[in-house]
């Protein structure tokens, strides 16, 4: 007899479907897995065997006939666990050990000795891109916790082999599933603990408004990895569609720990990382740093001590929000929208430009250290801040600044920003700076001068007019003024530059 049933591999961030066929032969028992499957796809033969026999079912090495499974597409290669509930299912059905299913139902799901579900990776990306296409859907408990807040009515949550095999005959019919309403996450203010300037505290709540690229230099020791590892903290909580983005990235990435994810993603990889680790890819691409960022941070801590093709391959996430991965086989896009937060010092040593130690570089060994960072990296960074010395007497004194104060007035422009252009200013195209960033004439003839005295290429200006309509929006004025354009260049140039 020859069945087919239907479930799913990982592709990307989608899912792609997967026919299970199940075909018996005249022979000697044995079972076999056909379809281009990996070593994990092979093995799931003998989870199977001892999942059907806990049940009480006769399994295929049990049973006088030579079993054969095929998952076609046959030319696509298989990887996981996910595909072990439907071949166990089609087997049974093939056999007749189970009546054959009348509706179109993706089967999805790891069968551990005893008959129980396993959680699989990436349930949340196959079921938001599948689900349209099935009458029923099922999936894991260990699963739940990634998909309680979907609104589908065609899910339905399995603990085991048997509860599956009874809702298929009828006699215990399960629940449709039914979704958790969303509720957003809350952090801990971490932030409150460290001593900044106003100066500074000004740039990284500007920065956070508009979702702007910050880099933090100064001399070792005066809290820039700090500071940067605590700015995901004033960042407004993740909104459904926000979450429903990031969590379908860690899914794909078995990532997930907790469930689904409600606040920004930090990330914060090490400079030794290689570039798949961080762009993504590999023979089956995977999303990398740049992805797990998305909506969230990437922290770069010693910026130039990171290899040259991490950097340059940073260019088309931070102008597009997406980073695309090509291999022979195929070509995934994948989101890559974040705030970048890099931290160096100025120098080798780092005491270049610091007023109380002296710097022991030579001119040509600091103009070495800063050509790590090649000029259209530098070119996609909106702010930059110098982070000096704390002295003494100043670590121990409280901070008086009210970060429950930022974070609302953060959360209160994000949400301007989105009723008027539905993005962050940071994303803003060129169409949309015209419609938006409305300029006085002061503020534009201004800008004209600047533009051609500090030589800015045409996204510097457009990086200042964006920063400066965050400014702006800082202080509830609808047209840019000449002192938000100020600012902005001000923020955007540093002494460094001049190097």
């Amino acid at each position: 007899m020859y069945t087919k049933v239907y479930s799913a591999i990982l592709d990307g961030l989608e899912g792609k479907i997967i026919e299970v066929e199940a075909g018996l032969l005249p022979g000697l028992s044995s079972f076999s897995i056909v379809g281009l499957g990996d070593k994990a796809v092979q093995e799931a033969k003998e989870r199977i065997n001892l999942a059907l026999k806990s049940i009480n079912a006769k399994p295929p090495l049990k049973f006088n006939r030579k079993t054969v499974i095929n998952l076609a597409p046959a030319d696509i290669k298989k990887e996981g666990s996910s595909l072990d509930l439907a071949i166990a299912i089609s087997f049974l059905i093939a056999s007749k050990q189970l009546s054959p299913i009348q509706k179109s139902i993706l089967i999805l799901g790891e069968l551990s000795l005893d008959g129980k579900l396993r959680k699989i990776k990436g349930a949340l990306p196959i079921v938001l891109s599948l689900h349209k296409y099935f009458e029923e859907i099922y999936l894991p408990q260990e699963n739940y916790p990634e998909v309680k807040y979907l609104k589908i009515d065609n899910l339905y949550i399995f603990e085991s082999l048997k509860e599956i095999i009874e809702h298929l005959e009828g006699k215990a019919t399960k629940d449709k599933f039914k979704g958790e309403n969303f509720v957003q996450g809350e952090k801990d203010l971490e932030l409150e603990f460290i001593k900044i300037s106003d100066y500074i505290l000004r740039a990284i709540t500007i920065a956070c408004i508009g979702r702007h690229n910050l880099i933090l230099y100064g001399p070792p020791g005066t809290g820039k990895t700090l500071i940067s590892k605590n700015i995901v903290n004033l960042l407004s909580e993740l909104t459904y569609e926000e979450a429903l983005e990031v969590t379908t990235i860690y899914s794909s990435a078995n990532e997930l720990k907790d469930g689904f994810i409600t606040y920004p993603p930090f990330r914060n990889p090490h400079h030794s990382s290689s570039s798949v680790a961080i762009l993504g890819g590999g023979q089956n691409p995977k999303p990398g740093e740049v992805s797990l960022a998305h909506r969230g941070v990437l922290f770069l801590d010693e910026l130039p001590e990171f290899k040259r093709d991490v950097l340059e391959g940073l260019r088309e996430p931070l102008e597009n929000g997406e980073i695309t991965i090509s291999r022979s086989r195929k070509t995934i896009k994948m989101p890559a929208r974040f705030m970048l937060i890099g931290a160096y010092n100025p120098c080798p040593c780092g005491f270049y430009l610091d007023l109380e130690k002296e710097c022991k570089c030579t001119l040509n060994e600091i103009k070495k250290y800063h050509k790590k960072l090649s000029g259209p990296i530098m070119d996609r960074i909106d702010i930059k801040i110098n982070v000096p010395r704390i002295k003494g007497e100043e670590i121990f004194t409280e901070t008086v600044a009210n970060y429950k104060d930022v974070i609302e007035k953060i959360k209160e422009l994000k949400d301007l920003q989105f009723k008027r252009q539905n993005k962050f200013n940071s994303e803003l195209n060129v169409k949309e700076i015209k419609e938006y960033c409305k300029l006085s004439f002061k503020a534009e003839d201004f800008l004209k001068k600047s533009a051609d005295k500090l030589r800015l290429s045409i996204r510097g200006v457009h990086k200042i007019i964006k920063i400066a309509r965050t400014i702006a929006d800082f202080e509830n004025k609808n047209i840019i003024d000449l002192e938000h354009i100020a600012e902005a260049l001000q923020y955007r140039n540093t002494k460094e530059d001049e190097l």
